[in-house]
């Protein structure tokens, strides 16, 4: 469990809204697939003390629950479930309480890379983390190894996780990759130090929608955090994230905007339940958000498809 401060002793986190800031101060525009011109910022750092509270921004409300779909932040914990359980379809996604995808894996969407309607493709992320192909021609389960490896040999630098499967997303020769949307994030890697019981968990993005997407990858990962110190009995210390490009689309700046003129609130904190000591069992309702003082209501802000 994370040791959390009480909640009037945390600071108000504004890395986040720093971050908008500066893609609209300093980001170069850039065309991108979707015809929709972007600003963009190529490296950016983040590091998120876990004991300041739980890394889900304040600017928009992400936890209030929609009429007939869990909260924006119960999504976002299914769909790191889910891919931690190896799901590469929308039906799988939507067992575990996802639903957003569906505007991604249409049948024409799909029919671009050969695939079926509502399936994500072989060079997915839950495909990756679960059903990663080698040269034997067998598949690998990352997870279920890098589990067993913090636990046999915590003190190693290399417990790491990979979404990229290079021969099925890099094209040449006419080749069509093996994915709707190859990953934009996943890249992970838990450090360990066993002389204080703690976890660091930090991350690498190699693309983040920083309106949208990338307020659902902090989740994703702070949340994997919690996960993997609760099964090992490791404390989870701080989440430290590197984005590669960091961008904002031109359709997005007026709700950017209104997102910059709130007032920087302190992060929630969020409890996991205590039960659970196997990581493919975690599921949205195991994670209860509190302490949340969001400062506007719900919106989606548009992102190109």
């Amino acid at each position: 469990m994370v040791p959390y401060r009480p909640f009037h002793e945390r600071t108000p986190d504004k890395q986040y809204r720093d971050l908008l800031a500066r893609i609209l101060e300093s980001g170069e525009e850039v065309p991108t697939r979707q015809g929709v011109p972007a600003l963009r910022l190529v490296g950016h750092l983040m590091r998120f003390p876990l004991d300041n509270g739980f890394p889900v921004i304040t600017e928009r409300d992400l936890v209030s629950k929609p009429k007939t779909r869990p909260s924006p932040f119960h999504q976002a914990v299914g769909e790191i479930c889910a891919f931690l359980n190896g799901a590469q379809t929308q039906r799988e996604l939507e067992e575990f309480g996802c639903f957003w995808w569906s505007e991604w894996v249409t049948a024409e969407e799909c029919a671009k890379f050969d695939l079926p309607a509502g399936d994500l493709g072989p060079a997915s992320y839950g495909a990756a983390f679960r059903r990663f192909p080698t040269a034997e021609g067998t598949t690998f389960d990352q997870v279920s190894r890098l589990i067993e490896q913090i636990r046999a040999s915590p003190h190693i630098r290399h417990h790491e996780l990979t979404p990229w499967i290079p021969q099925y997303l890099l094209q040449s020769n006419g080749r069509k990759r093996r994915a709707v949307v190859p990953p934009c994030h996943g890249w992970v890697h838990v450090h360990i130090n066993p002389s204080t019981g703690t976890l660091i968990l930090s991350h690498r993005q190699r693309s983040a929608d920083v309106p949208v997407g990338l307020v659902f990858n902090l989740i994703h990962y702070a949340a994997l955090a919690l996960m993997i110190g609760q099964i090992t009995g490791y404390t989870p210390r701080e989440l430290v994230y590197y984005i590669e490009d960091a961008h904002i689309y031109r359709n997005q700046i007026q709700d950017v905007q209104a997102m910059l003129a709130t007032e920087p609130q302190r992060f929630p904190t969020v409890h996991v339940d205590p039960t659970v000591t196997d990581v493919f069992s975690f599921r949205p309702d195991h994670f209860a958000v509190t302490d949340y003082q969001p400062q506007l209501s719900r919106r989606r802000i548009p992102t190109p498809v």
